[in-house]
């Protein structure tokens, strides 16, 4: 399984940043197969952010679910994130991964204005 994640790498401050995660080699609604996003912030720890299981359920972490929405788009075997009025402290490398499996090489987002 293959992840590559996209999207702009400059976000303003306050803006709503959207990342796109693409997977091949195997269907986003395999039974049971975890899409997860993880992030991490210059000089920190990685952060988990939530996932979207196969059946299309969410999860959040609780100190981010209140600017985060993860969906999908089956037709195009996407997984999306998206993180509203974002700030400085959201500036990361942003990865994609299957639960247990492969991770994308992670995408730069810098929050500035």
């Amino acid at each position: 399984v293959q992840l590559q994640e996209s999207g702009p790498g400059l976000v303003k401050p306050s803006q709503t940043l959207s990342l796109t995660c693409t997977v091949s080699g195997a269907s986003i609604t395999t039974a049971g197969y975890w899409w997860m996003w993880i992030r991490q912030p210059p000089g920190k720890g990685l952060e988990y952010m939530g996932l979207i299981a196969y059946s299309g359920g969410t999860e959040y972490n609780p100190s981010l679910e209140s600017r985060t929405s993860i969906s999908r788009v089956t037709s195009k075997n996407q997984i999306t994130l998206q993180l509203t009025s974002v700030t400085a402290e959201d500036t990361a490398v942003y990865y994609c991964l299957l639960w247990g499996g492969s991770w994308g090489q992670g995408t730069q987002v810098t929050v500035s204005s």
